[in-house]
C-alpha cells in the first residue's frame, strides 16, 4: 500500500464531503470546480498557509504535528474514527511508532477460551484487524456457520467470505450497509497496520477479484466498531438481526471479541434459541478452536 497515496485520497475526499456552508464559509462564486471545500478554504480553517496544506495533501505528514493533524481533522469536520485514521497515517509516514502496542503473534491464551466459551447464551468470537475469524463459541460457530462450510486451512476470513464467496450476498440481507462496514474496518487497520504483508495480500485480493470492494475501497471511509446491530440471512433460523458488542482484548492487542445478543421475547431471541438447538445437534467440536494463524 502507498500510503502517501492514501494520504492524499483520503484528505481530497473528505475535503469533498464538507459544503463551505457546512464549514461556516461564504460561498463565493457560483461557479466551483469542486464539489467540497478547496484547498484554500481548509488552509484558513486549519489556520496554515496555503501551501503547507498542499505539501500535507500530498502525503507529506511526516512533519506534521500533533496539533496542525488536529486543526485539519477540526476543518475538514472528521468524526473519531477519521480523526484517528489521519493521525495513523501521519505515524506510518513518519515511521513513528504506532500508538497501539504491537499485535500478540502465536497461539490464543486458553485463559481467552475459556472466556469466551462461558459465553453459552451469546454468539461470540475473536477476530483480528484483516477480519480473520481466529475462534468462536458454539453458538458464534453456529451463527456464521456458511463461512465455515468447506473452509481452507487458512482462518476463515469474513471479508473474503463476503466478497468472494457466492454464499456472502445472501447472509448478509443488508448488503449496502454492510459492505460500507467492512470495508471502513479494513480500511482503518491499513492505516494501522501498514506493513501488514497478509492484510496487504487480502486487500489486492479483493481489490483484483470483486467491483463491488474496489468502489467501496476507493472511498477512504473508516469506522470505529464497538456497538450496534447487524442482520443475518442464516440458512436454518432465516432472518435474524442482534444487537452487537466488540471489545478489544487489552492483553492481546490488535484482537476483538464481538458478541451478539436479542432481547429477551423478540423473535431475534427466539430464533437464537433455535440456532442453540440447532447447535448442539451439530458435531461439537463445540468448544472454542483457535485457528492456525494469528
Amino acid at each position: 500500500m502507498d500510503t502517501k497515496s492514501d494520504i492524499r485520497e483520503f484528505l481530497v475526499s473528505r475535503r469533498a464531503k464538507i459544503t463551505p456552508r457546512q464549514a461556516g464559509l461564504p460561498a463565493f462564486g457560483g461557479n466551483r470546480r469542486v464539489p467540497g471545500l478547496r484547498r484554500e478554504e481548509v488552509a484558513l480553517l486549519a489556520g496554515v498557509s496555503v501551501d503547507y496544506y498542499v505539501r500535507l495533501e500530498r502525503g507529506n505528514l511526516a512533519g506534521a504535528s500533533e496539533e496542525v493533524l488536529d486543526s485539519v481533522a477540526n476543518a475538514l469536520q472528521l468524526d473519531d474514527a477519521e480523526r484517528a485514521h489521519l493521525h495513523d497515517l501521519a505515524r506510518a509516514v513518519a515511521k513513528r511508532p504506532a500508538r497501539r502496542a504491537k499485535r500478540a503473534r502465536g497461539p490464543l491464551p486458553d485463559s481467552v477460551l475459556r472466556v469466551l466459551n462461558s459465553m453459552t447464551d451469546s454468539p461470540a468470537f475473536i477476530r483480528n484487524g484483516r477480519l480473520d475469524i481466529l475462534a468462536t463459541n458454539p453458538l458464534g460457530r453456529a451463527l456464521y456457520a456458511p463461512l465455515f462450510t468447506g473452509a481452507a486451512p487458512r482462518p476463515v476470513n469474513i471479508a473474503r467470505f463476503q466478497f468472494l464467496d457466492p454464499n456472502g450476498r445472501d447472509f448478509f440481507p443488508d448488503w449496502d450497509a454492510s459492505v460500507n462496514t467492512t470495508v471502513s474496518l479494513l480500511r482503518t487497520e491499513a492505516g494501522r497496520a501498514t506493513h501488514d504483508s497478509e492484510l496487504t495480500g487480502l486487500i489486492g485480493e479483493l481489490v483484483t477479484l470483486s467491483d463491488e470492494f474496489r468502489t467501496a475501497w476507493a472511498k477512504h471511509n473508516v469506522r470505529l466498531h464497538h456497538t450496534g446491530r447487524k442482520g443475518f440471512r442464516h440458512p436454518v433460523v432465516g432472518e435474524i438481526t442482534l444487537d452487537f458488542d466488540a471489545m478489544e482484548l487489552p492483553a492481546q492487542p490488535g484482537l476483538t471479541l464481538t458478541a451478539y445478543s436479542a432481547e429477551q421475547y423478540t423473535p431475534a431471541h427466539d430464533a437464537l434459541r433455535l440456532l442453540a438447538a440447532w447447535a448442539a445437534t451439530e458435531d461439537a467440536g463445540s468448544e472454542a478452536r483457535p485457528s492456525r494463524s494469528r
